[in-house]
């Protein structure tokens, strides 16, 4: 949720990392919905994903938070990520309520890094 097709922002940055690194990645933003960001169609809602989703990886601020917990619960996501920087208790109780996991003010390339260098170490 928040993907920009602007090559400055944090949001494309790791949209690419994810890509490059062969994860599944379909842009949300309302504003670039029917456009590409880095070759991947975008959708302005989750609603509009037609297939199962693992991870909604939020780029919006804390209060857009609880809308899109309530969507990503809609389309039986798994996880909800919330970047760093965004934090919402509210909407993480109600994701874990509902069996989602709940990752806050973290950045999954960031962990990802992490993760891979510890595996290979």
């Amino acid at each position: 949720m928040g993907a920009s097709p602007r090559s400055d922002r944090d949001s494309h940055k790791v949209m690419r990392f994810l890509l490059d690194n062969n994860y599944q990645v379909i842009p949300v933003n309302p504003r670039e919905s029917g456009n590409l960001i880095l070759g991947e169609a975008c959708v302005s809602c989750l609603g509009e994903i037609t297939h199962p989703v693992d991870m909604i990886d939020i780029f919006r601020s804390s209060d857009a938070v609880l809308g899109i917990t309530r969507e990503a619960i809609a389309i039986n996501a798994k996880i909800i990520w919330m970047q760093q920087g965004i934090k919402h208790q509210v909407a993480a109780e109600l994701a874990e309520n509902s069996g989602l996991k709940v990752v806050m003010n973290r950045c999954t390339k960031i962990e990802i890094e992490k993760s891979s260098w510890t595996d290979s170490s």
